[in-house]
């Protein structure tokens, strides 16, 4: 269950990386990002049905662990930054969490004693995301002026990205596609100029946040813009 309002079911958790490690934003294009504020490691990879051939990417779960006695029984609030592939989809729900996540599951002091057990039963719901900055554009490093892709980050709310348009200074609508993860890419026409503003609509409840202005006309692949703004 990966919709709002279910309550809590029960799935199985693992860990990777190092034992207090942030994880990765791999298949989701977040990069080194989920190691600093404000994802700070709190961070998921998820099996088919979390991850959604990158629509799960962004979203928010909580998770608990109740029945090992390392467990605080607490829960704690996970990002879905990556996927987790293969064996994970021998559950219906796997979350893959980082080392430093999965140990916030324990009793204080208790973190390597959970970790050695590997994997373990948790119970996780879905629930909005909140996030104390506004929704962010990572420029691919890929991107010219003939082509741009982006990695969005920090999306509140829903977390998941549905529709991407961009809105030039000069022209029409430019409607983006998913490339991969949360980076979605669209051809710039000759001529066409910035700044841009930048309207997503999440695929949960179909809210939608505009970032006006928020890429610059003389904007740069690698670059982060920041905007004002998100959902609760």
């Amino acid at each position: 269950n990966n919709s709002f309002g279910g309550g809590f079911s029960v799935a199985v958790a693992t860990w990777y990386g190092s034992p207090e490690g942030a994880g990765s934003g791999g298949a989701c294009g977040f990069a080194d990002d989920v190691a600093n504020p404000p994802y700070n490691g709190l961070i998921s990879a998820g099996n088919q049905n979390i991850f959604k051939h990158g629509q799960g990417c962004g979203t928010c779960y909580q998770v608990k662990c109740t029945e090992n006695p390392e467990c605080s029984t607490y829960p704690i609030k996970v990002t879905i930054t990556d996927e987790c592939p293969g064996a994970c989809n021998n559950e219906a729900f796997h979350f893959d969490l980082s080392g430093k996540a999965f140990g916030y599951l324990a009793k204080p002091g208790q973190g390597d004693a959970l970790r050695k057990r590997g994997r373990i039963n948790i119970q996780y719901e879905r629930v909005p995301c909140s996030y104390n900055t506004g929704v962010t554009f990572k420029i691919d490093s890929g991107s010219n002026p003939n082509y741009m892709a982006f990695a969005i980050e920090f999306v509140g709310g829903d977390g998941d990205i549905g529709a991407v348009e961009m809105h030039p200074a000069n022209s029409g609508t430019l409607y983006m596609q998913q490339s991969w993860g949360a980076t979605w890419k669209v051809g710039i026409p000759v001529g066409v100029k910035g700044p841009y503003s930048v309207k997503i609509t999440t695929i949960e409840s179909k809210n939608t946040i505009y970032a006006s202005n928020v890429i610059p006309a003389n904007w740069a692949p690698g670059q982060y813009y920041h905007s004002n703004v998100n959902l609760s």
